[in-house]
């Protein structure tokens, strides 16, 4: 991962500090100095300084058994960033109402390479086969959201971002082509909304419709997820599609207020 910086301002030890965070996941929650080091192609006496950085920092801790952990703490790095784009605040009271109408799951994502990162999200006590929070990354391809997501591309574009690896850790689908899947954002960009049906995983159903911002843009996408054993594809469209294209369209246009709002600069006074 490191060495990796080719401009005259690339920090090598701020890419460093950030692949160690980065190689924590949820098959690696728990790891030793040495596994750190073999993720990050770092030497040990580096991953170590940056392991106890990060960890004086309160990034990182010391686990059972003498490996390291992520602490909660770096959730505020990525909630960081959705605060900065106000669709937290925004879409909360949404997804709470959307999902008590529903009596179903309902989740915001954005588009990072070729695969979806979950930003917001509000669930009922249901079993679905795969767990989700804030911050779970999935194919973009498999999912209803991220194909709302990459149809808001242009074909050339979405073409290159599904070019990209998946980081998230899940076997590629097999199940369409890439002309197939062409297609079908298609025609997802022509009606507005995707269906995902056990594509992700069996029993996982989803429909999902973009969030613009104040420009038009697709900057994200909202779902409902549903068991595919408990809620029909009828029910799915003719009942829940409604009500999402509806809070989607909301979700939009405060956001779009919001972005349009004054920002003004408080300056410090200075101090003699």
């Amino acid at each position: 991962m490191a060495n990796r910086g080719t401009g005259p301002d690339f920090v090598e030890a701020l890419a460093r500090g950030l692949d160690v965070l980065a190689c924590f996941d949820a098959r690696r929650p728990v790891m030793s100095l040495s596994e750190v080091a073999g993720a990050t192609d770092l030497a040990r006496p580096t991953a170590r300084r940056l392991l106890l950085t990060l960890e004086e920092m309160g990034y990182v801790r010391t686990a059972e058994g003498g490996g390291f952990a992520l602490t909660p703490k770096v959730l505020a790095l990525g909630m960081a960033y959705v605060s900065s784009q106000g669709l937290w605040e925004i879409a909360r009271p949404h997804l709470e109402r959307l999902v008590a109408a529903t009596g179903e799951s309902s989740s915001m994502a954005q588009l990072d390479g070729s695969d979806i990162v979950y930003v917001a999200r509000v669930s009922v006590p249901k079993i679905i086969t795969l767990r989700v929070d804030i911050g779970t990354r999935f194919p973009a391809a498999q999912t209803s959201q991220g194909k709302v997501l990459l149809a808001g591309l242009s074909p050339a574009e979405a073409e290159r971002v599904l070019a990209e690896p998946s980081r998230s850790g899940l076997p590629r689908y097999i199940g369409r082509t890439a002309e197939e899947l062409a297609a079908e954002l298609t025609e997802v960009r022509a009606r507005g909304w995707a269906l995902a049906d056990e594509e992700l995983a069996p029993g996982v159903r989803s429909v999902a419709a973009p969030v613009r911002d104040g420009s038009g843009a697709v900057r994200a996408a909202m779902n409902v997820t549903v068991h595919a054993a408990e809620t029909t594809l009828e029910t799915l469209l003719d009942a829940h599609l409604p009500r999402l294209l509806r809070t989607a369209g909301d979700v939009s246009a405060e956001w779009a207020r919001w972005q349009s709002r004054p920002h003004t600069e408080i300056q410090r006074a200075e101090t003699a």
